[in-house]
């Protein structure tokens, strides 16, 4: 990392993990990179805002979701430190990666309440993937996290 971003915080952030009923993993392809790579539901918090009730809004801004069900809060905050490249882009260059807190939910609605197309859009598509999948459409910055949550989500199909 460049020194000149060392001294940058990290954004406190929430992500959610959603399954389906045949535990499939929701995951969205970025507008602003349009790649081969998909992400689960995630963003920052506000200040005087909870994570449980970040994770609920940015889920509803992103995918217009509500019908969920919480299964597990995950314990550990995980880490992502963005590229040099990104820092001082994304998030205004006022931060140089997140620590999240991630939900595990149950998505109990019709897939019909699911619409991208939001206020402010961040996704192009949408799809169902099988966990084990999860590391192989992620970010390369965000791998170390994606590996952490397959491995949390494992724990609560035993």
């Amino acid at each position: 990392m460049d020194k000149k971003f060392e001294q940058l915080p990290l954004r406190n952030g929430v992500g959610i993990v959603l399954l389906n009923s045949e535990n499939k993993v929701f995951v969205a392809k970025r507008i602003d990179n349009p790649k081969k790579f998909w992400q689960m539901p995630q963003g920052g918090v506000n200040k005087n805002e909870d994570f449980y009730t970040a994770a609920l809004r940015e889920l509803k801004e992103e995918t217009s979701i509500v019908s969920v069900k919480l299964i597990k809060e995950i314990q550990d905050k995980f880490t992502y430190v963005l590229p040099d490249y990104l820092i001082g882009i994304i998030w205004k260059g006022k931060f140089k990666g997140q620590k999240q807190k991630w939900f595990i939910m149950r998505f109990t609605g019709d897939e019909s309440e699911i619409n991208i197309k939001t206020k402010h859009p961040e996704f192009l598509d949408w799809k169902w993937i099988n966990l084990e999948d999860l590391t192989q459409i992620a970010v390369n910055f965000k791998l170390e996290v994606y590996k952490q949550i397959k491995s949390e989500v494992k724990k609560i199909f035993v």
